[in-house]
């Protein structure tokens, strides 16, 4: 959360002090302000018409330029950050690395450069397959996946299996979380359902006060420990922001699994626990292109952020 959630903090009622503190500390959020706040900044700066909206048709294209101009704005401030950090974060250095190895071995796939995303890799479509072999991907009936490209055929084996998909707003800029119904998508529109334009003209948007049950949670990565299930995202914050939502809202609870699919050059063995804040997000199973990896997590996962400090 390093840098996004501070920028954010005057919006989303986050408290730097939360920001610092160890994992050891109990400390909650809460969302109510943020709820508030982080709607209204967020409602004018993706101005598109959507498809429900009384008949209105959204502008495809107009919508994809404005997501890929404000990506562009936000991994180009990220890269300023983490330009006066990487010499002094640990998480910068780990991130760095990893980046910087899958462009110079070419594993990294369109987007590219991978540096400031959540990478897409050659062979995310076979990890994808090995999290779709899972138990707990098969029973499960919502299944909760981040808006990310390595992670669109995890989208799609979701829809096509008949299951609801939660996927949160791209960078949550016009709400919180969509819903799609794979009930209400023919065979021609799943594919495209899996997109961000796709979300917009498809999916359902729900506020934190939406009742939903969560039976899986699928999280993008930049670097991942096999053993200890230690995770780094690509340091905006948002899978940690997103769980936090789940956990207020009464979605998710401790016992839900949280998944990962990354390339086998992600793993890594030098994130130490003992530096994690309490909202970083933990996983249970690792999905690789060339193999499934439960961990031995004893990282305990973060708490609801709605109780009083």
């Amino acid at each position: 959360m390093e840098a996004s959630l501070t920028r954010l903090s005057p919006s989303c009622g986050f408290k730097q002090s939360f920001l610092n503190k160890p994992r050891k500390t109990q400390h909650t959020l809460h969302p109510v302000s943020m709820r508030k706040n982080l709607t209204n900044d967020t409602s004018k700066t993706l101005s598109v018409n959507n498809t429900r909206g009384g008949g209105e048709v959204l502008d495809e294209q107009a919508f994809e330029r404005e997501r890929l101009r404000l990506d562009a704005e936000a991994r180009e401030s990220m890269a300023e950050e983490a330009e006066n950090q990487v010499d002094k974060s640990w998480k910068w250095k780990i991130r760095k690395r990893v980046w910087d190895l899958m462009e110079a071995t070419n594993i990294a796939q369109f987007p590219r450069p991978v540096h400031h995303r959540i990478p897409n890799f050659i062979g995310a479509s076979s990890a994808a397959s090995k999290l779709g072999e899972l138990e707990v991907f098969r029973d499960a009936l919502c299944v909760k996946v981040n808006p990310d490209s390595p992670q669109k055929q995890v989208r799609f084996l979701t829809l096509s299996g008949g299951k609801k998909l939660l996927t949160p707003q791209p960078r949550l800029r016009t709400g919180f979380f969509s819903v799609l119904e794979s009930s209400l998508l023919s065979p021609n529109t799943i594919n495209e359902a899996c997109t961000s334009v796709g979300v917009a003209k498809y999916g359902r948007p729900i506020g934190l006060d939406e009742k939903i049950k969560v039976d899986l949670i699928v999280i993008g990565s930049v670097a991942v420990d096999p053993k200890t299930g230690a995770r780094l995202g690509k340091g905006e914050g948002f899978a940690e922001l997103e769980y936090g939502m789940l956990r207020y809202m009464g979605a998710i609870d401790d016992s839900t699994p949280v998944v990962t699919s990354v390339h086998d050059e992600q793993l890594v063995d030098d994130i130490p626990v003992e530096k994690l804040l309490i909202h970083d997000v933990p996983v249970d199973i690792i999905c690789t292109p060339s193999k499934i990896i439960f961990t031995n997590m004893s990282i305990p996962k973060p708490q609801d952020f709605h109780q009083k400090n």
